[in-house]
């Protein structure tokens, strides 16, 4: 049995997070965190955030999934990996620097960690066709386009900038990335991003590869954050079998 801890679990995402949780024979939901405690979700009452650590130690879940804010995410990630607890982090919208303190902070717990931008299963193969894409299409003005509701916070999407990533490590020559254009604005070698934020968009990411003549457009569109939930679900179950170190989706899914 896999017990389970989730951080922002009156989230939307931590709401439906911990609904699937509940629904799986072979996990456990031990605890719930949030800014505000008190709510009952199945047989755990929330917790406050703040109190994270004596309620990791109290309940010793196996991991701890967190869908919660990047101002947020470190010190959740702090605690968890200093009482032995395995991770499962979606949140976005960190800096180099937060990223670098969660791994340390992983490094010398010596637990496990999978931290994803987005836990789409389809995501992950959307990546994997960006990569090939990239390498036949070289030479091919590239352009990111991604749209999330109109309360995300962050932009552009680390969906979108993952995918920057595996384009341009694909590419012989890197790229600059441009963060949307205004004026005069001439193209050169580079990927442009943009974002567009408005209504209940769930997630739409299109990469357009524009060559002489033709151009491919490769997308991945979410209908749901079901899909987003059961991903870390699935990452969750993974993780606590691997050794300590940093994983990604792409160490899950592979071919």
């Amino acid at each position: 049995m896999v017990r389970v801890a989730i951080t922002g679990i009156n989230g939307r995402m931590g709401t439906m997070v911990s609904e699937m949780v509940l629904a799986q024979p072979d996990m456990e939901l031990v605890a719930g965190l949030d800014l505000k405690g008190g709510k009952q979700v199945g047989p755990i009452k929330v917790s406050d955030v703040k109190d994270i650590d004596s309620v990791l130690k109290a309940a010793k879940p196996d991991v701890l999934i967190d869908f919660t804010a990047a101002g947020a995410v470190v010190g959740n990630v702090k605690a968890a990996a200093a009482n032995g607890v395995n991770l499962v982090v979606g949140t976005t919208g960190f800096d180099e620097g937060r990223k670098a303190e969660m791994a340390e902070a992983i490094k010398a717990g010596k637990v496990a960690a999978i931290i994803s931008p987005n836990f789409s299963i389809g995501v992950q193969v959307f990546l994997k066709l960006l990569a090939q894409a990239a390498r036949d299409l070289e030479g091919c003005d590239i352009e990111i386009i991604e749209a999330h509701h109109n309360k995300k916070k962050d932009a552009p999407s680390g969906t979108a900038l993952k995918a920057a990533e595996v384009i341009s490590s694909a590419l012989s020559e890197k790229p600059r990335l441009v963060f949307g254009r205004e004026g005069v604005a001439p193209r050169g070698r580079e990927i442009g991003i943009h974002a567009i934020r408005g209504g209940d968009i769930v997630g739409d990411h299109t990469v357009l590869f524009a060559c002489e003549g033709e151009r491919i457009e490769i997308k991945h569109q979410a209908h749901s954050r079901s899909a987003f939930a059961a991903g870390a679900v699935k990452a969750a179950r993974w993780i606590v079998g691997q050794k300590p170190g940093l994983y990604s989706m792409g160490d899950m899914v592979k071919p």
